[in-house]
């Protein structure tokens, strides 16, 4: 059983934990997002769910910054 996404105004629930200087804009629907580090992509999790089931569980984002 699927749960739709709510509205793009809505917070990723992430987004409700973690300090404001860590939120951002999802990289694909630009919902409010957790940033996963400086430079990082963050996905909130209605638009990791289909990158997940692709790639798998193990994928992680790494980044070629110094």
């Amino acid at each position: 059983m699927t749960t739709s996404a709510p509205a793009v105004s809505e917070p990723d629930p992430s987004a409700l934990a973690c300090p404001g200087e860590q939120v951002g804009p999802c990289a694909m629907c630009r919902r409010k997002t957790h940033k996963y580090g400086r430079g990082g992509a963050p996905l909130c999790q209605w638009c990791a769910a289909p990158v997940r089931e692709q790639w798998g569980p193990n994928v992680r984002f790494v980044s070629t910054r110094a």
